[in-house]
């Protein structure tokens, strides 16, 4: 179901939006009344994600996220034309899969880190100096079940979203009066672009951790995000929604 004014008249920053689960919460925002912003690291990608939605109000930029001067740029250039109201930071990557910690270049440990983690909170950081002199703001951060539970022969990638996780408790409560709220998802394994690359065993490995035995989809993470983002959610800050088919249920 679809709310066609739920987000009327409000901006929306979706990192990551030229793909997979960015552009899905990019297409349900937009649908419901959001005018949104593309950002992706692959600037063709977002042009022609924010082309797809011709019929609702999109822009696409080329953003950065570990780039701290390139994000307070590219906010600055929004903030210019009012509120923004709403950011979902869905930038990122898997890094090393199917590899045992012991086995895990270092450089591929903090590509995976600053990518995932130092990105979050660039992103965070510049979202709240965005939102905090409007007294209101949704921000949501996509996290894993990973940065929970920690998936075996993926240390660099449990680590960096479980770093995300406590970013959005610190935050979250840091803003708890604000009419700023801070939150996240924790997703089992959502079949993307990004994790039909994966090592098969790995996804294998996810996949048979899910009670319901199967992959989520782009639209059931859609739906959830979109409520977080809402007024309606106005009374949760800090904490990080499951979405894993029953394999986190605590």
């Amino acid at each position: 179901m679809s709310n066609l004014n739920r987000f009327k008249d409000q901006t929306a920053i979706i990192t990551g939006g030229g793909s997979g689960i960015g552009f899905a919460v990019a297409k349900k925002l937009a649908a419901e009344g959001a005018k949104v912003w593309l950002w992706d690291i692959d600037g063709e990608a977002a042009e022609e994600a924010a082309l797809s939605l011709q019929k609702h109000k999109a822009g696409f930029m080329r953003v950065d996220i570990t780039d701290e001067s390139d994000v307070k740029a590219a906010f600055e250039k929004i903030s210019q034309e009012g509120a923004i109201s709403i950011v979902v930071n869905s930038a990122g990557i898997v890094g090393p899969n199917g590899v045992n910690t012991d086995e895990v270049d270092l450089a591929d440990f903090e590509m995976t880190c600053r990518i995932n983690l130092t990105g979050s909170f660039l992103i965070t950081k510049y979202a709240l100096k965005a939102m905090l002199p409007h007294k209101y703001g949704r921000i949501l951060l996509v996290a894993s079940v990973a940065g929970k539970e920690g998936n075996a022969g993926m240390a660099a990638y449990s680590a960096s979203k479980a770093g995300v996780i406590g970013l959005v408790k610190s935050a979250g409560k840091e803003h708890a009066e604000s009419g700023v709220t801070v939150n996240g998802i924790a997703p089992a394994t959502i079949m993307t672009s990004m994790v039909e690359k994966m090592e098969p065993h790995q996804i294998k490995y996810m996949t048979d951790k899910i009670p319901m035995k199967r992959c989520g989809g782009l639209e059931e993470v859609a739906n959830l995000v979109a409520w977080i983002v809402s007024e309606e959610a106005s009374f949760n800050t800090g904490f990080t929604f499951d979405l894993t088919g029953g394999r986190a249920v605590y």
